[in-house]
């Protein structure tokens, strides 16, 4: 395969994958902003369930329900690791994406 040709697949390649690298990377800016909101929404939830836990007539015993809570926050925590991992290298990978895009197009149309 001469250079031409090697060059014409390499970009068509990169056409093919930008627009799903932009779409995944919406999609796990979307995941963490809804783990963030569920973090929220559970740190709420905690200090709730620590007042009843704390006044002397709680009719239920909470301490089982704490614990599950502090659990989930723990998975969350760890899944919003991973999606910002996961996150980072789609950046990283996008950011080459569009270099190689940028340096294919000046090779195939030089400035005039």
């Amino acid at each position: 395969m001469n250079t031409n040709s090697r060059d014409m697949m390499a970009t068509g390649m990169i056409e093919v994958l930008k627009p799903v690298v932009e779409e995944v990377d919406e999609r796990v800016r979307l995941v963490r902003e809804s783990q963030f909101e569920l973090r929220q929404q559970i740190d709420e939830l905690d200090e709730v369930l620590k007042r009843l836990s704390q006044e002397k007539d709680s009719p239920i015993e909470l301490d089982g329900y704490m614990k599950k809570l502090a659990r989930s926050k723990m998975k969350i925590s760890v899944i919003n690791n991973i999606v910002h991992n996961a996150q980072e290298r789609l950046g990283r990978l996008h950011t080459q994406i569009s270099k190689e895009t940028a340096k294919r197009k000046t090779s195939i149309d030089p400035p005039s």
